[in-house]
């Protein structure tokens, strides 16, 4: 590795943590660590959400994609606006009527302390699982990469190291540090997929552009055919309507990406960062579909095999250590560490704050007993360190434990959250839709809807049919919605209500 490189790396390791200890003297207190007292700005909150939901598989995968299907990873961007608009008129103002630190409370105040629960745990399975499975997979092209450049390390040791450096940041500042650090991340790798895109727009061929338009290469969608209906994610249908309600459903009752929001000053700047996250994922969405193109064109649109590639994940991580510039392969390689570490410190940060405002106070004070009991200074920021902590430990081992599928691995990771996101979605919709609704209606709903997404998804898995991920989510929120109204129905909640209503009338 050229010294140019080594120096972009260490620049970055070094401004990382001066930025967390700067931002972290604030946090003296549990809320602050879990919600940074409501006052961050919207514009880092906006750069923060899409630094969450992006990360190492997005930004090695895309690529990808765009090399062999073109800019349909653009196309699902239209989705998530829609999606988003949708959060933004109707779900934040839920949260903004109290000072509330988890997406789940709400379901708390509506439906009681069961769903909250209930759905705060499947929130925990479903971040350990796919941030298990984007750590896995994401480490993979990583090593790669260091090999290639002359840094023999294997798998454990970068994941170790990456969870250990991750780890300091985000036990020492909290959710101020993440989002800060999220800001900074994002810009690297966005500066970076723009340097690629620069780079290889001067090799390019004066017929380059004419033949990806010819092949499809720079559609948007794909054609929409009734063979391939809902096993495509990538024509209009799918893409606009899947994509929207996925964005609704991760945006909208996801703690991963609530809880950024919640951090607002207000409801307007809450508005405008989520808003503003549609816009800046759909430039990075683009920009790296981009560069597949562009590497397409580079290679005349030879297969993969023929390039000696054995997926699409493996194209732009051969393309970074192929011999770009002094200092751009390091500042690409800096840029992967940023999308996996800025997912990694998000998802800690979430899980420990769901850990600790939905199960009730009985976590924090096992923490703190056991903390007294090792002889552990008295401190209100020793729970939530200690449950980041415990976290972190598990997801490595979760990592581990997944092997990257054969399948584009980013598109498994969205497969993977799409479990719990349409029951949990649908149990908000259900609390708006039917003000009578009862808990033990919603608690029904979404057991036993969570319930069949997981036999629906183990049986898809084994038949060999494929359900595209934008389509699992409604098939969760319909699932959710029928078994709750039945519920109802059954327990003759509405009659009960008139007859209540009756008789106070009648005093």
């Amino acid at each position: 590795m050229r010294f140019a490189d080594i120096a972009v790396i260490c620049a970055y390791f070094v401004l990382l943590p001066l930025v967390a200890i700067t931002v972290s003297r604030r946090g003296k207190t549990s809320g602050d660590f879990l919600s940074a007292s409501h006052d961050l700005p919207w514009w880092a909150i906006c750069l923060s959400l899409v630094a969450t939901e992006t990360s190492t598989l997005t930004f090695i995968s895309i690529p990808g994609i765009g090399y062999t299907t073109g800019m349909v990873f653009l196309g699902l961007a239209g989705g998530y606006l829609i999606g988003r608009l949708i959060v933004a008129i109707w779900f934040l103002p839920l949260y903004a009527q109290g000072q509330i630190r988890s997406a789940y409370q709400y379901l708390g105040e509506r439906f009681g302390p069961g769903l909250q629960c209930a759905a705060s745990g499947a929130f925990l399975v479903t971040r350990l699982l796919a941030e298990g499975v984007r750590l896995s997979a994401g480490l993979l092209p990583l090593t790669w990469m260091l090999e290639h450049n002359g840094i023999s390390i294997n798998h454990l040791a970068v994941l170790g190291l990456i969870m250990a450096f991750t780890l300091a940041y985000t036990v020492l500042g909290g959710l101020r540090a993440v989002v800060w650090s999220d800001t900074i991340q994002l810009c690297i790798y966005l500066f970076g997929a723009a340097a690629c895109a620069g780079l290889l727009m001067h090799g390019l061929p004066s017929d380059g552009w004419t033949q990806a338009w010819a092949a499809g290469k720079m559609a948007p969608f794909h054609a929409l055919h009734v063979s391939t209906l809902l096993s495509d994610p990538f024509t209009p249908l799918a893409a606009l309507v899947g994509g929207a309600i996925l964005s609704v459903a991760s945006h909208g009752s996801d703690q991963l990406m609530v809880q950024r929001l919640l951090a607002a000053r207000t409801l307007r700047d809450a508005r405008y960062a989520l808003v503003g996250s549609a816009f800046v994922v759909a430039f990075l969405f683009g920009l790296l579909s981009l560069v597949g193109v562009q590497l397409w064109i580079t290679h005349h649109g030879q297969s993969l095999t023929e390039l000696g590639l054995r997926s699409p994940d493996e194209l732009f991580p051969s393309y970074i250590v192929s011999g770009l510039p002094a200092g751009l392969g390091g500042l690409l390689l800096a840029g992967v560490l940023s999308a996996t570490m800025g997912s990694l410190s998000s998802t800690l940060n979430a899980m420990a704050g769901a850990s600790l405002t939905d199960f009730g106070p009985l976590p924090e004070r096992l923490l703190k007993r056991w903390g007294r009991f090792c002889g552990f200074r008295e401190s209100p920021l020793f729970a939530p360190r200690l449950t980041t902590l415990l976290w972190s430990i598990a997801l490595v081992l979760v990592a581990l434990w997944f092997a990257q599928g054969e399948q584009s691995a980013v598109i498994l990771g969205l497969t993977i959250a799409g479990w719990s996101y349409g029951p949990t979605l649908g149990a908000f919709l259900f609390g708006m839709l039917y003000p009578d609704a009862r808990p033990q209606d919603a608690l029904t709903g979404f057991l036993v809807s969570l319930a069949a997404m997981a036999v629906i998804m183990k049986f898809l898995q084994y038949s060999g049919y494929h359900i595209a991920f934008p389509w699992l989510v409604p098939l969760g929120i319909a699932g959710m919605l029928v078994v709750a109204r039945f519920s109802m129905l059954l327990t003759g909640a509405r009659r009960e209500n008139r007859q209540s209503a009756y008789d106070a009338r009648k005093d």
